[in-house]
């Protein structure tokens, strides 16, 4: 199974490592992320942006899936998600649970739940479905 360091490393030079998030914690049951809330993350009208929001979920979620493909995949990719926005959030950080619905051998489901740390109140809810990748025979 891939380790918290080894995803975070992997993805510096990537679109989470750009937007600062931060996988803190990877098991078979769930993931665990944070991000900073920085002017770069905001929306034109001063609050954080939407898209940063589902970044951190899906990203959450992809690391999960990415830690539980099942033997002779080679990799994923997100064919769905849909994300219900509560609240948002000028400052502080912002965290992230992904939890899996359905590990299959052609597809996972995983529900994210984004939260603001400093509040504790839950900002978004977040469906995504993977599609498991095998190689070429």
């Amino acid at each position: 199974m891939i380790t918290a360091d080894q995803f975070n490393q992997r993805g510096a030079h990537n679109l989470p490592g750009h937007l600062g998030i931060v996988i803190t914690q990877i098991t078979a049951q769930e993931v665990h992320a944070e991000m900073v809330v920085t002017a770069s993350l905001m929306a034109p009208n001063g609050f954080l942006h939407a898209g940063s929001v589902v970044t951190l979920a899906d990203t959450s979620a992809g690391c999960g899936c990415l830690a539980t493909l099942p033997e002779g995949a080679i990799g994923f990719t997100t064919i769905e998600l849909k994300s219900n926005h509560l609240g948002t959030a000028r400052e502080g950080t912002i965290t992230c649970v992904a939890k899996p619905v359905h590990l299959g051998k052609t597809t996972q489901v995983w529900d994210s739940v984004v939260t603001h740390r400093d509040t504790g109140k839950t900002m978004a809810l977040f469906r995504c479905t993977q599609m498991v990748l095998y190689g070429k025979a």
